[in-house]
């Protein structure tokens, strides 16, 4: 006999939210976008080219965001029986991607200009920094409030806050420039914005790595986990242990349980779920609100063939 508990939590309000901001930090970083185009090409700055192209990958990032969003509000179906809440994540791992390639090209760029740099004005330099400093600051500013809801708003937040300090680098390089007339800072701010942007890129497509191989949330410790469930006095044994994240704040777990076999006729049953149940979901730093427990009695399993974990 098996008896299996399903739990469930939903927050469209925050999802709505989340998709406004993303949509007004895109409109603002498309705006910016092409100043800075505009800029990059008058003035021949690499500074200012890697700038602009990370500032184009905050669009596309910023899109495959917004896309994404949309994509969660879509409820489960018979055939994405979780919904699209994986799309968070897919649009993480692409916006990592496009980060990291351009921190590769603007190194690939620097080792060409660093003994033969261009010439470069300053004053242009500066003006267009400080329109991409200012949109980059307003994006933030929009972002703020959401960034740790999931990962696809981490990601969106933090390929705006490089893109901000890589603005900076832009008009430091330009004031520099202007002062002491140093041509290589331009190609050493360039290297400067692409060391800002690969460790972040490489950290957030870890995360998103994680998730889609289904990888124990990293706020959960699997041997505790089946620690405290084994606490519960009926419980003879935990087999088929399995906690993996459907995406951000969304964690799942899935358990076989033994329990004395005069529990089904004691009429156990309905405490012990509820005691597993609070187990995962309040004890642990990541709650867990959708789990599955499957109970059977402590001497089923010994003729089962499948391996355990």
């Amino acid at each position: 006999m098996t008896l299996v508990t399903h739990s469930h939590s939903h927050d469209h309000g925050a999802a709505h939210s989340n998709r406004t901001r993303l949509a007004v930090a895109f409109g603002i970083t498309v705006a910016v976008l092409v100043a800075q185009a505009v800029g990059a090409v008058l003035t021949g700055s690499l500074a200012l080219l890697v700038d602009t192209a990370h500032m184009l990958t905050d669009a596309g990032g910023l899109l495959m965001a917004l896309i994404a969003a949309q994509l969660m509000l879509r409820p489960a179906s018979a055939k994405h029986t979780w919904g699209m809440r994986r799309a968070e994540v897919l649009a993480a791992a692409l916006q990592s991607l496009l980060l990291l390639a351009v921190g590769t090209y603007a190194v690939i760029i620097a080792a060409q200009r660093l003994f033969d740099p261009p010439e470069v004005p300053a004053g242009s330099l500066l003006v267009f920094g400080i329109i991409g400093l200012a949109g980059n600051i307003a994006s933030l500013v929009v972002l703020l409030g959401g960034r740790n809801s999931n990962l696809n708003l981490r990601a969106a937040f933090l390929e705006v806050l490089n893109d901000a300090l890589g603005s900076v680098a832009v008009i430091v390089s330009a004031i520099i420039l202007a002062t002491t007339g140093w041509a290589q800072v331009d190609t050493l701010a360039g290297l400067l914005i692409a060391a800002l942007i690969v460790p972040r890129a490489f950290l957030i497509l870890r995360s998103s790595v994680r998730i889609l191989m289904e990888a124990v949330p990293s706020g959960l410790d699997l041997e505790d986990v089946r620690g405290h469930l084994l606490e519960n006095t009926h419980v003879q044994g935990i087999h088929d242990l399995h906690v993996s994240q459907i995406g951000t704040g969304l964690p799942v777990l899935t358990a076989h349980v033994e329990v004395d076999p005069d529990c089904f006729t004691a009429g156990h049953t309905e405490a012990i779920l509820e005691d597993l149940r609070a187990c995962v979901r309040d004890h642990f730093e990541e709650s867990i609100e959708h789990t599955t427990f499957q109970l059977e009695p402590s001497d089923c399993s010994e003729d089962e063939p499948l391996p355990h974990t």
